[in-house]
């Protein structure tokens, strides 16, 4: 039985009423250069945190019991929000306080993990507002919502950011329905405002099906796409080298040890070249992280509390 899309705690449930003030053009602090994690071979893994109630470093307790190197090699931040101003009929981006926390102590929750040379993305996320990735009514809009991501990610030393199109509702408020241009303009956008930096897709919605529009097609601005249905194989559809594409996704301690093995062991031998993981919580997890790092890896993994 698997979890088709994600078993979560709503940032809206959980979200302050104030939207985070933004500082435009504000200095990221960059905090020390990372340390070259130990050479590891094989699939890039991926760690969403649900930032609502674990804690980011999580990522960062679990090394390879051969040679230490880092098991996870991006950490996501689950999640900030797309919302809609109702006053200005734009959309803003939106931080609970759970996820404000993390970025304002940036020193203490992030640079430990960038320093040990794993990448920090912001997952975005509808709000049941209206407001997604899929209905911007202009160019002049998506670039704007662009301008918020990659202040963000500049004021806060961001390695990126990864789009998850679900919970919109679109047609909230007033809002439009989704558009074919809307995305293509938006991560276009986005991918001028942030050369060198990580976006992601999860790959559901209406914005993941609009990837082409007026010649343009995105599908290469994108570093990495994942399944989002957990505990299944699904080969996301765009058109990327298998090397930046997870068909496999399991939810720690829900998907079983065997299906989690079986999709890494597949991973590898398909010559695919990532692999989704979501829920990493405070528990000592090694047993079910073990059960994928021996296929991807060729070694268990080692909890460091």
């Amino acid at each position: 039985m698997f979890t088709p899309v994600r078993s979560r705690i709503r940032t809206a449930a959980l979200a302050l009423s104030a939207v985070a003030a933004l500082t435009l053009g504000a200095t990221a602090t960059t905090g020390a250069a990372a340390a070259p994690a130990p050479a590891k071979q094989g699939p890039t893994s991926v760690a969403y945190v649900e930032v609502n109630n674990n804690s980011i470093l999580n990522v960062g307790k679990y090394t390879l019991a051969n040679g230490g190197g880092n098991v996870f090699d991006v950490a996501v931040i689950f999640a900030a929000n797309i919302n809609y101003d109702t006053g200005t009929k734009a959309a803003t981006l939106y931080f609970n306080e759970n996820v404000q926390h993390v970025l304002d102590n940036a020193a203490t929750q992030i640079r430990p993990l960038q320093q040990k040379g794993i990448k920090v993305v912001l997952s975005v996320l509808g709000n049941h507002q209206g407001a997604g990735f899929a209905n911007f009514p202009s160019q002049q809009a998506a670039s704007a919502f662009a301008k918020q991501l990659s202040d963000t990610v500049a004021k806060y030393g961001l390695d990126g950011i990864d789009f998850d199109d679900e919970y919109a509702e679109y047609g909230n408020n007033g809002t439009g329905q989704p558009n074919a241009s809307s995305f293509v303009y938006l991560v276009s956008a986005l991918r001028a405002d942030i050369p060198g930096k990580i976006i992601s897709l999860y790959n559901i919605g209406p914005a993941a099906s609009r990837l082409s529009y007026g010649g343009v097609d995105i599908s290469s601005k994108f570093d990495y796409a994942w399944n989002p249905y957990y505990g299944t194989w699904q080969v996301p559809g765009i058109a990327l080298p298998k090397s930046k594409l997870s068909p496999a996704a399991v939810e720690i301690g829900r998907t079983s040890q065997s299906t989690a093995a079986g999709l890494a062991r597949r991973t590898v031998s398909e010559g695919y070249g990532v692999y989704l993981t979501y829920n990493l919580d405070a528990a000592d997890r090694s047993a079910d992280v073990s059960a994928f790092t021996k296929e991807l890896y060729g070694s268990a993994a080692h909890y460091t509390p």
